[in-house]
C-alpha cells in the first residue's frame, strides 16, 4: 500500500513540474518584444509608435509605446551601437526619441538564464519534498541504527521472581558490581562481561534479566536476536556497533538480547560460506564484547533454550564468561511461584499451595500463572468472588489436556469402549508397582482424548529406574488389555499410547543401555538435527544392531503387554466395576478408585458419593451466602462513604440531628 501511495506522488509530483515548467515558459514568451528588422525598426520610430529606445549590449534594440514603460514592443538586431545611435538622430544631430543605454556587459548570462534557474530552483524543491514524504532520506540513514529499547526505570525486583534462589544469587552479584564496581576493583576481580541464562522456555529467563535492571537501577536496552538480521549486507554488523555505542553513552547499564540462538549460530554452519550476514553480526557482537573495543561498565545478559547450537567463541571466557543454568522449578518452588502469582488474585483460603506445588509436577513458572489465570477466568465465569479448589483443578485439566467437550454426541458404544480402556489404565497405575498415584479418570473428551487417567507423582524424581519406566509401560498398556480381555476386540484409541511407550522403549535400548542384549551402547544421539553441521554425517549403527534393537523393542513391550493382561485378568471383577461407574459419574477420583481396588461394592460407593455429593452442594451454598454478605456489606460501606453526615452545632436542633 505504501509503495502504491509514493508511486501516485512522485506521478503527480513529475505533472506539476511539467506545467511549472510549460507556464514559466509560455510567460517569458508573452513578456517578449516581437521581433522586427532593422529597417523596419527605424521605420515605427519615424512613424512616432515608439516614444523611447534601449540599446542592450552590442547586438539588440528595443522599443518602447511611451517613455518610462519597461514592456517592450518591438526588439531588433543592431551590427553596432555607434551606428544605431547615428540612426536614431535627426538631421540637426539630436535624437528623434528618448534614448537610454546600458552597460554592454551587464546581466547577459544572468538573463538568458533567468527563466532556466527558475525551473531547476522549483525542481529542486520537489526533489527534498519528495524525499521527506517518502522518508528516504530517514529510513536511509537509520537503517543500520540499534533497534534496542531503553528503559531506565524497570519495576520489576527478585521478589518478583520465585523459584530459583540459586540463580538469583549469581545474578546478585552482578547487582552488586553495578552499584558498588570499587569493591571489586580493589580486589583485582573483573566483573563477567556476559552471563548467559540457559532453560527451558517459560522458566524465567527474561524475567531475571529485568529484575536485575530494576535491582540495579541501570539503564536497560533490550533487544531479539531477529532484530540484528536483514537481508542486506551489513545492516546487522552496523546495528551491533550502534547498539554498544549507545549503551557507551549510558554506561554503566545492561543489554539484553532475547533468543541469542537467532544471531550466534555456529558459523560455518550455513549455507552462505563466511560471506553470510548472520556470520557478518556475530563476528561484529565477539569483537565488542571482548575484541579491541573497551566496553567498561556494560554487562551482556542474553537467553537461549538452544545452546548446543551457539558458537564456540561466544561462549568462552571474557565473552559470556557465566552461563546460568534456569532450571524447571521444584515443589518448593513452585509453592513459592503460586504464591508470587496470587498477590493479586482473591485465592479461597482454602487451598493449599503445598498440594498444587505437589499435583503441578513439570509446570514452569510461565505454566503456573498461566494456571491461575485460567483458574480466575473459570470463576468469573461462574460469578465467583474467589478462586475455589474446583476451579484450579479444572484450570490443571484444561491446561494439560484441552477443555472439557460435553456437548460431543457420543454413542453408547463409544463410551463403554472408553470406560473400560481409562478404567484398564486407572488399576495398572494402582496395582503395578513403580507407577505414580491416580489422581483422577474420566470418560469426558477433552481436547484430541475421548478420556483420560491423570497420575501425580508425589515427588520430583530426577532419575527414573528400569523398573518404573517399564511400569509406566504396562500402565500405557492397560487400555488396549482390558479392550482385548472385556470386547474381545481392539480399536484405534490406543495409538496414542502406543506411540508413548515404542518411544520408552527404543529410549531405554538406545540411549539409557536398559537392555542386556545391546549393552551399554548408546546408538542415538539426543541432539537434534543442525543442517549445517550435520548434513553431511552418518549413522554409524549397523543393519545388525538396527534390527537388534527392534528385537529388544519389541521384547520389552511384549513382555509389558504380558503382565498387564496377568493383572487385568486378575482384576477382572473390578474392571467391570469402575468402568459402570465411569459411565454413571463420568469422573472419578483416587478415593473411588482405591475403594474400587479394596473391593467395595458398587453400592457402598454410591452411597458415600451422595455423601459427598451432599457436602459439596453444602459449601458451594456456604461460599454464595458469604459472597452475599460481602456484597452486601460492599454497599453499604459504599452508601456510608457518599452519605454527608450534618455538622453538630451548640444551636442545633436536637431533634433534627
Amino acid at each position: 500500500m505504501k509503495s502504491n501511495n509514493k508511486s501516485i506522488i512522485l506521478i503527480i509530483s513529475i505533472v506539476l513540474a511539467a506545467v511549472l515548467f510549460i507556464s514559466f515558459s509560455s510567460v517569458f514568451k508573452q513578456n517578449e518584444p516581437k521581433e522586427i528588422d532593422y529597417t523596419e525598426f527605424l521605420s515605427e520610430v519615424d512613424k512616432g509608435n515608439i516614444a523611447e529606445v534601449e540599446i542592450n549590449g552590442n547586438y539588440w534594440i528595443e522599443g518602447f509605446t511611451t517613455v518610462g514603460d519597461k514592456t517592450a514592443v518591438y526588439k531588433a538586431k543592431i551590427f553596432s551601437r555607434t551606428a544605431a545611435q547615428l540612426d536614431l538622430k535627426d538631421s540637426t544631430g539630436n535624437y528623434k526619441v528618448v534614448v537610454s543605454l546600458d552597460d554592454p556587459n551587464a546581466g547577459q548570462f544572468l538573463a538568458s538564464f533567468l527563466p532556466y534557474l527558475i525551473i531547476i530552483g522549483v525542481m529542486v524543491l520537489f526533489f527534498f519534498v519528495m524525499k521527506n514524504m517518502q522518508g528516504g532520506g530517514s529510513k536511509i540513514n537509520n537503517f543500520g541504527k540499534s533497534k534496542a529499547r531503553i528503559n531506565d526505570n524497570i519495576k520489576v525486583r527478585f521478589s518478583d521472581v520465585a523459584g530459583a534462589e540459586e540463580e538469583k544469587e549469581e545474578l546478585e552479584e552482578i547487582v552488586d558490581f553495578l552499584k558498588n564496581s570499587k569493591k571489586f576493583s580493589e580486589l583485582g576481580a573483573k566483573i563477567p562481561r556476559g552471563v548467559l541464562m540457559v532453560g527451558p522456555p517459560g522458566t524465567g529467563k527474561t524475567l531475571f534479566a529485568k529484575a536485575v535492571a530494576g535491582e540495579s537501577k541501570v539503564p536497560f536496552f533490550s533487544i531479539s536476536g531477529s532484530d540484528f538480521v536483514e537481508m542486506y549486507v551489513g545492516v546487522g554488523a552496523s546495528r551491533v556497533r550502534s547498539l554498544f555505542e549507545d549503551a557507551k553513552k549510558n554506561a554503566p547499564c545492561i543489554i539484553f538480547i532475547d533468543e541469542i540462538d537467532a544471531v550466534g549460530r555456529q558459523r560455518g554452519a550455513g549455507m552462505g560460506g563466511g560471506h553470510d550476514e548472520r556470520e557478518q553480526t556475530l563476528n561484529q557482537l565477539l569483537v565488542q564484547m571482548d575484541g579491541f573495543e573497551t566496553n567498561d561498565g556494560i554487562i551482556v545478559i542474553a537467553a537461549t533454550n538452544r545452546a548446543d547450537v551457539l558458537d564456540p567463541a561466544l561462549l568462552r571466557p571474557g565473552r559470556f564468561d557465566r552461563q546460568i543454568f534456569v532450571n524447571i522449578p521444584d515443589v518448593r518452588g513452585r509453592e513459592a511461584i503460586f504464591k508470587v502469582h496470587s498477590r493479586n488474585k482473591p485465592i479461597s483460603p482454602n487451598i493449599d499451595f503445598k498440594a498444587l506445588a505437589r499435583i503441578t509436577s513439570g509446570f514452569t513458572g510461565a505454566d503456573i500463572a498461566n494456571l491461575l489465570n485460567e483458574a480466575a477466568i473459570l470463576a468469573a465465569r461462574k460469578n465467583r468472588n474467589t478462586i475455589e479448589q474446583l476451579d484450579i483443578n479444572e484450570a490443571i485439566n484444561k491446561v494439560l489436556i484441552g477443555p472439557q467437550k460435553k456437548s460431543r454426541i457420543i454413542t453408547e458404544t463409544d463410551k463403554r469402549i472408553t470406560a473400560y480402556h481409562e478404567a484398564g489404565h486407572a488399576i495398572l497405575a494402582k496395582v503395578v508397582e513403580g507407577n505414580d498415584p491416580v489422581h483422577e479418570v474420566s470418560i469426558i473428551p477433552r481436547g484430541m482424548a475421548a478420556g483420560y487417567t491423570m497420575t501425580r507423582p508425589e515427588t520430583d524424581d530426577s532419575h527414573m529406574s528400569k523398573s518404573k519406566l517399564l511400569a509406566n509401560i504396562t500402565m500405557a498398556l492397560g487400555g488396549r488389555v482390558a479392550e482385548e480381555i472385556i470386547i474381545k476386540d481392539y480399536c484405534t484409541g490406543a495409538s496414542g499410547d502406543i506411540e508413548h511407550v515404542t518411544k520408552i522403549a527404543t529410549a531405554m535400548v538406545t540411549e539409557w543401555g536398559m537392555s542386556d542384549k545391546v549393552g551399554l551402547v548408546k546408538l542415538s544421539s539426543d541432539q537434534e538435527v543442525f543442517l549445517g553441521r550435520n548434513y553431511q554425517n552418518h549413522s554409524s549403527v549397523s543393519e545388525y544392531q538396527s534390527a537388534m534393537v527392534d528385537e529388544e523393542v519389541r521384547n520389552i513391550i511384549e513382555g509389558c503387554h504380558l503382565i498387564a493382561t496377568k493383572k487385568l485378568t486378575e482384576y477382572k471383577k473390578v474392571l467391570e466395576n469402575m468402568s459402570r461407574l465411569l459411565i454413571e459419574r463420568e469422573t472419578i477420583y483416587s478415593t473411588e478408585v482405591d475403594m474400587l481396588i479394596a473391593g467395595k461394592s458398587l453400592d457402598e460407593i454410591r452411597e458415600y458419593l451422595k455423601e459427598v455429593d451432599k457436602k459439596i452442594e453444602e459449601n458451594v451454598k456456604i461460599a454464595e451466602i458469604n459472597n452475599q454478605i460481602k456484597a452486601e456489606v460492599t454497599e453499604v460501606t459504599d452508601v456510608a462513604q457518599t452519605t454527608e453526615v450534618p455538622e453538630v452545632t451548640e444551636n442545633s436542633d436536637k431533634k433534627d440531628v
